[in-house]
């Protein structure tokens, strides 16, 4: 093994894990003090799909500038470029973090990665927009609370469908005198889709002589280059937590931020890969979560079938229920009146609030405002996650350990 792959190696392990950097306040001021008015100039770490999915929208917001883009992989920087002609690219993301005319970076990196990067930028002084789930493991998640801490930093976790309308109304309504005590929350994940849709084909340069194998696999277990692990990183333990990572983090955003849960006492989830068998991750899955404010959240989702489609939610209480959809459509059902397969609303596929989330993430950044999804939001739907992935992985059901801050 070279020495450059090393001492890569090395220096992520310590500057995720360091508190010295974070203790010295030159590093943690922002480069610019920003005006209400004033542009906002940002960087990408991550352009892959996602990240050059973000980056498009997060610069339709006004006054706001593309400086740099950091990727592992020459392809992803070329067509990173096609977006933000004058970026500045960076193989290594540490040379954009020197940048200090940059306000705020988005980091989408894959899931293994973001603690990698998120330390780093905080300590570097920049705000961050932090793709979810905003933590891989709990170790991930301790390192980057203990790097955000006291620095003032604005965090948005990439939440998105806590800055649609649908959580004002769902709000409106889940009071006690609509819903009486609230017992239950059954939420839904649908596609009819064989790997959920994830599955990327293998470009002709996706080699070690164009991808930086070694800062892509970061902390995780140690593998050769393969192209499929690195294009199709979703599908393995090693980089994702499957489809709880990509999109039950979602559902738990909102409801948690609804009902003001923290993280469950408990967690089991069973799942099974049935139509994906190249994918290490399950493909049909349950999750049952027991919350300490005695609510009890279930969670499934599966790739043969799209009945419920993405997203499809029902807050229940002893005077009432409320359904919730991707499309952000709201509907209150009385106790008494509500009978399964009636009273629902119509059919709205998914509605994206992306712009309106960038936009509450650039007004917190030039105000110093605690944005919509924020940092503790983050940990907490994070954590749950992994619990989730980790009973899954153990055949057993798991608990979070407040005094620890582990599952056990």
């Amino acid at each position: 093994m070279s020495s450059i792959m090393l001492n890569r190696r090395s220096f992520l392990r310590q500057a995720v894990g360091s508190a010295a950097w974070a203790a010295g306040s030159a590093l943690l001021a922002p480069g610019r003090v920003l005006g209400a008015n004033q542009r906002v100039r940002i960087a990408l770490i991550g352009a892959g799909d996602r990240g050059r999915e973000i980056f498009r929208v997060a610069l339709r917001c006004p006054d706001v500038e593309a400086v740099a883009v950091a990727d592992v992989y020459t392809r992803r920087l070329e067509q990173a470029k096609a977006i933000a002609p004058a970026a500045a690219t960076y193989r290594d993301f540490r040379q954009l973090l020197e940048d200090k005319s940059i306000d705020a970076v988005l980091i989408a990196t894959p899931q293994h990665q973001h603690a990698l990067q998120f330390v780093p930028a905080i300590q570097a002084g920049k705000d961050v927009y932090q793709e979810k789930t905003m933590a891989f493991n709990p170790d991930h998640a301790r390192r980057m609370r203990k790097a955000l801490a006291g620095t003032g930093r604005v965090v948005q976790i990439g939440m998105q469908m806590n800055s649609g309308p649908g959580i004002g109304k769902v709000r409106e309504l889940a009071t006690p005198e609509r819903m009486g005590v609230i017992t239950a929350i059954e939420a839904h994940h649908y596609r009819n889709s064989p790997y959920g849709g994830w599955l990327r084909p293998i470009p002709p340069d996706c080699d070690p002589d164009h991808v930086d194998w070694p800062a892509f696999e970061g902390e995780a277990r140690r593998c050769s280059f393969d192209p499929q692990r690195y294009m199709n990183w979703r599908f393995y333990w090693d980089y994702s937590g499957g489809n709880v990572f990509e999109n039950m983090v979602h559902q738990l955003g909102f409801w948690h931020q609804v009902l003001g849960l923290g993280i469950p006492e408990t967690v089991t989830m069973v799942g099974a890969n049935y139509r994906s068998p190249n994918m290490e991750v399950p493909d049909t899955m349950a999750v049952s979560m027991n919350h300490r404010e005695k609510v009890l959240f279930t969670w499934s989702s599966m790739f043969g079938n799209d009945y419920y489609g993405e997203t499809y939610d029902y807050l229940f209480g002893t005077k009432g229920a409320v359904l919730h959809d991707a499309s952000g459509r709201v509907l209150y059902c009385p106790q008494g009146r509500a009978r399964a397969g009636q009273d629902q609303p119509p059919g709205g596929g998914y509605t994206d609030y992306t712009l309106e989330h960038f936009q509450n993430f650039f007004d917190c950044v030039r105000g110093r405002k605690e944005p919509v999804c924020p940092f503790e939001l983050g940990f907490r739907t994070a954590i749950t996650c992994q619990m989730a992935i980790a009973s899954c992985r153990q055949q057993r059901t798991v608990r979070w350990d407040e005094q620890a801050q582990d599952i056990v």
